[in-house]
């Protein structure tokens, strides 16, 4: 089943359209990225995700069921949190969850029995008995994150998540994200740390003035995206003999030298790239390396919004 679908969902303030016409499909269980440079409209679609806002138009399914129809009932699958996450400074740390736990309704002793996992989760045990003030700014993310998690969601909503932390804080807030993946959550966040996402996401969407460019599977977007692929191959042969063979083979770009090997686009499929490969190997060129480089989420995300592919 699919956690999320999103159909025809617009979003306009007058005439201007914040999001416009959008579709999506998030299945469950997916670590799911929403990218898109500032003003695309992924803090408002992620809002309307979390039913802070009404769209214009369109339509959200929450596990199949209509968001519009019983809204209350399905915002208890769902926990947001947003990219600006105000804190009360003057409670102790437990005494914040514990706060939220009321406000979910959960009994005393189980609300007490969340409180102390939902630290531990967080790695926070430590600072239970302390102001939310004396926290760092990573410590804060950690326990607004907790807070999300009171009442249990299946689907979580993180828009921006790693804003403003150092790396170290963001290495530790994608270890817990990658713990909760790993727990069966559904998480859908937004965040222009690149690429952070390529290490987190199993798919992506990218969206851009409102509108989606592309969604799906990551690799399948790379390969999609960049229709040339680089090749970087090393020899024993003399690299003059295999340029000048280079240089005749269908599909091969312009050749550069690179100390003792050889790069070069290479236009074609896998199957094309393997019978390059055996040709070089049939033509007694001692071929010891033969590799494809790779194209970070940057280069994927540049090409895609400048309209460089369609």
């Amino acid at each position: 089943m699919n956690a999320i679908e999103i159909k025809n969902l617009s979003k306009y303030y007058g005439k201007t359209a914040a999001v416009k016409d959008l579709n999506l499909t998030i299945p469950e269980g997916a670590l799911f990225g929403l990218i898109g440079p500032n003003g695309a409209g992924k803090t408002t679609t992620m809002r309307m995700l979390a039913g802070l806002l009404d769209p214009t138009e369109g339509e959200i399914l929450i596990h199949g069921e209509p968001a519009s129809q019983d809204w209350r009932a399905l915002s208890r699958q769902i926990g947001y949190m947003p990219d600006f996450f105000g804190v009360y400074e003057d409670m102790l740390v437990w005494e914040y969850l514990d706060f939220f736990g009321r406000c979910h309704e959960l009994p005393a002793d189980h609300r007490m029995r969340v409180v102390d996992e939902l630290l531990e989760l967080v790695d926070l045990s430590g600072k239970r008995d302390d102001y939310v003030e004396t926290l760092s700014r990573g410590m804060r993310q950690r326990l607004c994150l907790a807070h999300t998690l009171v009442h249990d969601p299946q689907i979580l909503l993180l828009d921006e998540p790693a804003s403003g932390l150092d790396p170290r804080a963001r290495l530790e807030m994608r270890e817990l994200l990658k713990e909760l993946g790993a727990m069966g959550k559904t998480i859908i966040l937004s965040s222009h740390i690149l690429h952070e996402l390529a290490e987190l996401c199993d798919s992506i969407g990218i969206i851009e003035k409102g509108a989606l460019v592309t969604s799906g599977d990551l690799g399948e977007i790379k390969q999609a995206a960049l229709q040339q692929r680089t090749l970087k191959i090393s020899m024993l042969s003399s690299l003059e003999d295999a340029q000048q063979f280079l240089s005749n083979y269908p599909g091969v770009g312009e050749i550069f030298k690179n100390n003792h090997s050889l790069e070069a686009p290479f236009y074609g499929t896998d199957e094309e790239k393997a019978a390059l490969l055996a040709a070089m190997i049939a033509a007694g060129i001692q071929v010891t390396t033969f590799s494809e480089t790779t194209s970070d989420l940057e280069q994927i995300f540049m090409r895609l919004t400048k309209g460089e592919v369609a």
